[in-house]
């Protein structure tokens, strides 16, 4: 988090719109200074700036776990061939992937 960061909870409510006399004089003033007939409007991005980081900022911070170290180089070939062809199961059916969290 660097120290320009807007905190996650300081949720300012929007400025108010201009009054219909000033914005009439900007979309004529804009108008006199584009060229062709293209319409005013510029692009605008989706959502409000004001929530992002929301998911991150409220959820609960987990320390990490100590984990196993894994093995390397001729050690993790031998795993990934164990894994692969000798204790895996041939069944019906499509192939599981890898990443797959079925039984």
């Amino acid at each position: 988090n660097s120290p320009t960061h807007l905190g996650h909870r300081s949720e300012q409510p929007p400025p108010p719109p201009p009054p219909p006399q000033q914005l009439e004089s900007l979309v004529r003033s804009s108008e006199h200074h584009s060229s062709g007939s293209a319409p005013v409007a510029m692009g605008k991005v989706h959502g409000s700036l004001a929530r992002a980081g929301k998911v991150r900022g409220q959820t609960p911070k987990v320390a990490k776990q100590d984990k196993k170290k894994k093995p390397r180089g001729r050690a993790h070939k031998r795993m990934q061939y164990n894994r692969r062809f000798v204790t895996a199961v041939v069944g019906f059916g499509k192939k599981r992937g890898p990443n797959s969290s079925e039984k």
